[in-house]
């Protein structure tokens, strides 16, 4: 007897789809998969074999044989338990074929019968949905995941038992299904809590408003780290889209909370320095997102930057450029998502204290290898470079507060509004986002202005690149003050953004 029902791998980002056929016939009593299976995917006929005998049901001793289709493509992970139990069920004739029609089943099966969570059930339910099927069986644990597709019924199960029961009565078991996810309530840091640094909060405030890469140098316990970390308390909320489309990404990473899942801050990564090109960029023979493609619509942060090795660094290069990671591997090409805001922090040199004489221990050389570390190619792709001085002790015992990150935000907020309207056509969402078509377009200058910018062009030698995000950074700087035409002052505030990197790379 014959049955078979629909299953999901993911690939990258992608969901492709796959029919798990089950096929009893007479013959010597075996457990045959066939279909590109990978060894993990084999083991799966001992699991269910036994699962399914710890569940009170004995598999007819007759020749099983499971299939996947389609056959070109390797079928790797746990997720294949609960449909290849439900095929051979259906095809040992105790359960109706028919009740798998249009069904799609993800879960991995533990020997006592339990089925447990399985990662990437977001984008596999999202599929099922987009491709018209009745429901999608899951594990419980991952329910409130699933829960989050509003245009297909999801049922989580907890046992291959409770799996049997539902399928004989499935609006039985869809009754008070509408689960909400919780939201976790946390106290965010605030900008004012940072005493004194003023220049640095305003070029902070600049690159959360346009979403412009920033790099922080300073001395150890100047507050640069302090500062990277309030960055997220400022900048726009994210939309209903961008929510579920970055729920998708940590749904395939296995990063999800099963209490509340869906992801509704702006993600703040911080690896550490130790960290390799793969665990950045996303790696293995069916690679994952990494840590750039984790921080996608969101912060990444790398602080002691010029302690990462050199491939690590030169890995941000592409992704900062075009907005996504290309991975080539035998299987085939990955696309993910890397529309990220790079935040770096780092010392001037090896002690930390240049370029002040008087502390500062490293010889002109140990300072320039130092620096190097960091090439031009990937300090071009930065938009604003700014100094982090050490605290004076009158800002120490300053009892008056700051500016708050809610006042701040109110700003970031009108700026982004201002960029949502005017790049509505565009498909891109800020002013770091902009092609060189776009700058010109939208960038206009006054003639004084444009006068300053020919002037530091010149003058400081400007690359085609590092002049582009000059004026990214001034149409930031105008938006703020909900200016349409960009000035003289714009300019010069934009210019001052990139002119520490001239002051520590010559």
């Amino acid at each position: 007897m014959f049955a078979s029902v629909l299953s999901a791998a993911i690939f990258g980002m992608e969901v492709c789809p796959i029919q798990v056929e089950a096929d009893v016939s007479n013959g010597l009593p075996s457990f045959t998969m066939v279909g590109y299976a990978s060894a993990q995917v084999k083991e799966a006929q001992e699991r269910v074999r036994t699962a399914l005998k710890n569940s009170g049901v004995a598999l007819p001793p007759r020749r099983i044989t499971v299939n996947f289709v389609p056959a070109d493509i390797k079928k790797e992970g746990a997720g294949f338990d609960l449909p290849v139990a439900a095929a051979v069920l259906a095809a040992s004739g105790m359960l109706k074929p028919e009740l798998l029609t249009d069904v799609m089943m993800v879960g991995e099966v533990s020997l006592n019968g339990e089925i447990h969570p399985v990662s990437g059930i977001l984008p596999r339910v999202i599929h099922a949905g987009e491709t018209g099927l009745r429901f999608c069986v899951i594990p419980s644990g991952n329910l409130k995941e699933g829960l989050l597709v509003k245009n297909i019924k999801v049922i989580g199960v907890r046992t291959l038992r409770e799996m049997m029961l539902f399928l004989q009565n499935p609006e039985k078991h869809f009754a008070g299904q509408e689960e909400m996810c919780k939201v976790i309530d946390e106290k965010p840091e605030d900008f004012k809590e940072i005493q004194g640094q003023e220049g640095a909060k305003r070029a902070a405030e600049i690159a959360a408003a346009g979403f412009h890469n920033i790099l922080l140098i300073g001395p150890p316990g100047a507050g640069k780290t302090m500062l990277a970390r309030r960055i997220p308390t400022i900048m726009p909320d994210l939309t209903e889209e961008e929510g579920m489309e970055l729920t998708k990404i940590y749904s395939i990473a296995g990063l999800l909370s099963e209490e509340a899942p869906l992801i509704l801050k702006r993600p703040f990564r911080n690896p550490h320095h130790t960290s390799s090109p793969q665990a950045l960029t996303g790696g293995g023979r069916n690679p994952g997102p990494g840590e750039i493609t984790l921080s996608h619509r969101g912060i990444l942060f790398l602080d002691e930057f010029p302690e990462f090795s050199r491939a690590a660094l030169e890995t941000l290069r592409q992704p900062l450029e075009d907005r996504e990671i290309v991975l080539s591997r035998a299987s085939g090409t990955y696309h993910f998502p890397a529309n990220f805001m790079l935040v770096a922090a780092m010392n001037p040199c090896p002690c930390g204290y240049y370029p002040d004489m008087n502390r500062c221990t490293c010889t002109a050389g140990q300072v320039s290898h130092y620096l190097g570390k960091i090439s031009r190619p990937l300090l071009d792709r930065i938009d604003i470079c700014t100094d982090i001085p050490a605290v004076t002790f009158s800002q120490m015992t300053d009892q008056e507060k700051g500016e708050s990150s809610f006042e701040m935000k109110v700003r970031v907020e009108k700026a982004r509004d201002i960029q949502k309207e005017r790049y509505k056509k565009e498909g891109i969402r800020f002013n770091g986002e902009m092609t060189g078509k776009q700058i010109k377009k939208y960038c206009t200058c006054t003639r004084e202005g444009e006068r300053l910018l020919g002037m530091a062009f010149e003058k400081m030698k400007f690359s085609a690149r590092s002049y582009h995000k000059v004026l990214r950074t001034a149409r930031t700087i105008a938006d703020l003050q909900g200016k349409e035409i960009i000035d003289s002052s714009h300019i010069g505030e934009a210019l001052s953004c990139r002119a520490f990197d001239k002051k520590y790379w010559n």
